[in-house]
């Protein structure tokens, strides 16, 4: 609006004349100036150029808008943009229909809370057929941490939508959709965020999953400054990635400890011994995301996976739109699963903190070994 032409603006032809005269063409040039120096250079006075400025500023001001105007507009926004449901009642509700198309979406957690599992349900949702209410389109998942179990994948599958996958080859169809990339550093992860950006013109890809962006990145880069500035150029590729294809994008993070004074230790490294040796049982662990303020910055949504007096909640603690909510939910043979749709209101700072009541894998490994029981994971532990 500031560049629109004095001329264009309904001023009387006289004045707006003179305004062009003096080469003051938009409504810039004149709003550059005060009265007093309009006054001199275009030799009228001071009752003319007070009426003139006044329309100008008029015409080209903003209009007003309420709070409720911009919450209904973002709102609009956000539902036409699109949205992958998770078929998470209550959560799609919060989020004014699921995943988010065009932004990052961050799961974190701790180990075993179910992330793998959520990230799972989703690549299914993504490749089902539309209607079936699926994107009907392929899955670019990403797995660092090698946790992907195509057995878990299609028990999932059969169990949340048997009309689809007990059909004769249905099964190897879906989980065909689903690529699997698995670097091992970031510099493969680089090459692969360019092969992904063709591939998802080429191959109609629907969701991108990065399972976990926090594994790539500290087990390269021990300092923190060096980390930051390796992680700072791939979440603006991987924003770029979302903006550009308009599909969702989600990335899952893995969780620190902090306490007090003492320095900040990743949970998932082996600094537990003088825990196990105070509490050999269980303990309650308050904890953190990983990766820093930049990162949680450049993610949209943000969705906090923890356990917390023996039950497994899903906390909406960052969204544009969405209020502060958390969703009790356990992990059945068809994923997760919400054990209430209501969610419970979070305030505080409370939303922002992770909690994780666990069994400590030494004390686990320890006992097992006392009892000569060899210990196997869960195939579909994640």
């Amino acid at each position: 609006m500031a560049n629109k032409l004095i001329n264009q603006m309904g001023l009387p032809k006289s004045i707006a004349n003179i305004f062009t005269a003096r080469n003051i063409i938009t409504a810039k040039d004149a709003l550059s100036h005060t009265e007093f120096e309009l006054m001199e250079l275009l030799d009228v006075g001071k009752e003319e150029v007070t009426s003139a400025m006044a329309h100008v500023s008029e015409v080209v001001c903003p209009p007003c808008q309420t709070a409720l105007l911009l919450l209904e507009q973002r709102v609009r926004n956000e539902t036409l943009a699109g949205h992958l449901p998770t078929r998470l009642k209550g959560l799609d509700e919060a989020l004014c229909g699921g995943i988010p198309f065009g932004v990052l979406t961050e799961l974190v957690g701790p180990a075993g809370i179910g992330k793998t599992q959520f990230c799972l349900k989703l690549s299914l949702l993504a490749s089902l057929p539309a209607s079936c209410g699926g994107l009907d389109g392929r899955v670019i998942y990403i797995d660092i941490e090698s946790k992907f179990r195509s057995k878990r994948l299609i028990e999932i599958g059969i169990n949340s939508f048997p009309e689809i996958f007990l059909k004769k080859g249905m099964a190897q169809e879906m989980a065909g959709r689903i690529m699997i990339l698995r670097p091992t550093s970031l510099s493969e992860f680089a090459e692969s965020l360019y092969q992904i950006k063709v591939s998802l013109l080429q191959k109609q890809v629907k969701l991108l999953i990065i399972d976990s962006m926090a594994a790539l990145v500290l087990g390269e880069h021990e300092c923190g400054t060096t980390r930051q500035q390796a992680l700072g150029w791939h979440v603006s590729f991987i924003k770029s990635l979302a903006e550009f294809s308009r599909i969702p994008v989600v990335l899952t993070n893995q969780v620190r400890s902090q306490s007090g004074d003492e320095s900040r230790i990743y949970s998932f490294q082996a600094q537990s011994r003088s825990i196990i040796k105070d509490n050999p049982a269980t303990y309650d662990s308050h904890l953190v995301a990983a990766l820093g303020i930049n990162w949680a910055h450049a993610v949209t949504i943000r969705l906090v996976l923890e356990a917390r007096s023996g039950q497994r909640f899903i906390k909406l603690a960052k969204s544009p739109i969405s209020p502060p909510l958390a969703f009790p939910f356990k992990i059945t043979s068809s994923g997760v699963v919400l054990l209430d749709d209501d969610g419970i209101e979070m305030k505080g700072p409370e939303i922002n903190t992770i909690q994780c009541q666990v069994v400590t894998t030494q004390v686990l490994l320890y006992s097992f070994a006392k009892l000569g029981i060899r210990w196997v994971e869960p195939s579909w532990s994640m």
